[in-house]
């Protein structure tokens, strides 16, 4: 809810666990995907790597209340590109969500120059 209140990012879906979240990354081509490491039934980081394999034009922010090195580490190797401890303020998740979308975007242009096809939807 408190994503859909800011004027410049758009909730196009939602999803209870990587299960729904992985086939509907796939039809809607989110630029971000926000998503825990915890989710019931799912490891979240076998989540991560299936989500960046069936949605390679969506990048994942991962927003967790595990703040550690290991797991830090396990979420950058598995591709996301961003993390973000939920002890933090909500600015700095919002300000994240921005920066990897931009970040995402500008690669994505770049991309479809190179090979003549959009890699970016909005």
């Amino acid at each position: 809810m408190r994503l859909a209140l800011e004027p410049d990012l758009e909730v196009i879906g939602e999803a209870g666990d990587a299960t729904e979240a992985v086939p509907l990354a796939r039809v809607l081509r989110p630029n971000v995907v926000l998503m825990d490491v915890e989710m019931l039934g799912t490891d979240g980081i076998m989540a991560i790597e299936t989500l960046r394999t069936a949605a390679s034009e969506s990048a994942v922010v991962i927003f967790t209340l595990r703040d550690d090195a290991a797991t830090r580490e396990h979420v950058r190797a598995a591709g996301a590109a961003a993390f973000v401890a939920k002890h933090r303020t909500e600015d700095v998740l919002l300000t994240t969500i921005r920066e990897v979308a931009a970040t995402h975007g500008e690669q994505g242009r770049h991309d479809r120059s190179a090979s003549g096809r959009e890699q970016v939807r909005r």
